[in-house]
């Protein structure tokens, strides 16, 4: 499969559905970190160690096709593709930031469904990252670790029986496993109760990030839970205690979301359709103003004070509004006055597109077609 199907499917498999908590979780990613013996690690290697390393990993997963159905990656090589190409993959988190940046041998390994990614010589010999959707940490860790079987059965992986597996980051040493939760918290956002809630998750072993990771910021009220502790603790141990955690931000947010409701019904319903007025018709939008404004429809929908959008289509649009899929469907370079301009030109059109077809429907059926 060629890479002009990732770079302009602007919906996943995974995305496209709901899993559990869909509310309020978005998606469950599971990321373990390898390295192989005999070989330095990708801050010291040289190009020829990562092109070593690069043949024997891919050459592992791509003749897994023939063994197993269910392996069926695609292999695209970092290091001469498009600056561009290298964006629209990080916003779809096929790539973390850190191998997009890379100068040197750097590559990646995708399944069809956009599910699975092994990262070849990011900060470590090998990233695995699986992603479902909703809270489905079980699921997510099945599969990564079968991923992780299949290359340790043909590769010596750098394994210490005091340490564990061998890490490029000490904070990484251990299980290799960081488990994430994408979170959307609007409502303890509103509330002023998200840099409490922030502060309290070191303490309990977790650390919150943004939607890209260590280093982002928060955007759209969307935050990464994930554990912080590698290292002493059992894979199984790191993943209930980041299940229970998760479970309690759920509980609180929907606590959040019902006082909202029932103490400012009205000047939420009005905050919530002005920032879908700011959609349907603005006609200059920052990635910054269309990400709050789409967090606030999302929440709209899920509290039923919005109809006839679909929560697919918010999923395209938090692809849309990115700079790099922005100018990867215009074909063209934008400067960031102009990405502003075709922004709000493009979320415009598919919100309003998808509103009328989703409000015919409704029609036909004979339910309610009007937003509340």
């Amino acid at each position: 499969m060629n890479i002009e199907h990732f770079l302009h499917n602007p919906t996943t498999n995974w995305m496209q559905e709901e899993g559990q908590y869909g509310d309020i979780v978005m998606s469950t990613r599971i990321r373990l970190a390898r390295n192989l013996t005999d070989f330095r690690f990708p801050r010291a290697f040289s190009d020829e160690e990562a092109m070593q390393i690069d043949k024997a990993v891919s050459n592992v997963l791509i003749d897994a096709d023939d063994e197993e159905e269910h392996f069926q990656f695609s292999y695209f090589s970092l290091h001469d593709m498009p600056a561009l190409q290298r964006k629209v993959l990080v916003e779809k988190h096929l790539i973390s930031p850190q191998l997009a940046d890379k100068e040197r041998v750097g590559s990646v390994l995708l399944s069809k469904d956009e599910s699975i990614s092994v990262m070849i010589n990011e900060e470590d010999h090998i990233r695995i990252q699986c992603l479902q959707p909703g809270l489905q940490l079980a699921k997510a860790y099945e599969s990564a670790d079968q991923i992780d079987r299949l290359l340790e059965h043909h590769l010596p992986y750098a394994f210490d029986d005091t340490f564990g597996y061998l890490t490029s980051c000490p904070t990484n040493t251990g299980t290799g496993l960081r488990a994430s939760i994408m979170m959307h918290l609007p409502a303890l956002t509103m509330t002023n109760q998200i840099s409490s809630l922030i502060s309290t998750m070191p303490r309990l072993g977790m650390v919150v990030r943004g939607m890209y990771g260590e280093g982002t910021e928060s955007v759209g009220n969307y935050y990464q839970i994930s554990n912080q502790i590698t290292l002493g603790k059992s894979e199984k141990d790191i993943l209930l205690d980041l299940q229970s955690v998760t479970e309690q931000i759920i509980q609180k947010e929907t606590e959040a979301r019902t006082a909202l409701i029932e103490h400012a019904s009205i000047a939420l319903a009005d905050r919530l359709n002005r920032s879908l007025g700011n959609l349907l018709y603005a006609r200059i939008l920052t990635s910054e103003e269309a990400a709050n404004c789409l967090s606030n429809v999302r929440l709209g929908i899920y509290l039923g004070i919005i109809q006839n959008i679909p929560i697919a289509v918010l999923n395209e649009c938090m692809l849309y509004m990115q700079p790099g899929f922005l100018q990867q469907h215009a074909g063209t370079t934008l400067q960031a006055n102009e990405r502003d301009v075709y922004r709000a030109s493009l979320l415009r059109e598919r919100l309003q597109c998808n509103r009328e077809l989703k409000k015919g429907h409704s029609d036909e059926e004979g339910e309610d077609s009007y937003d509340v």
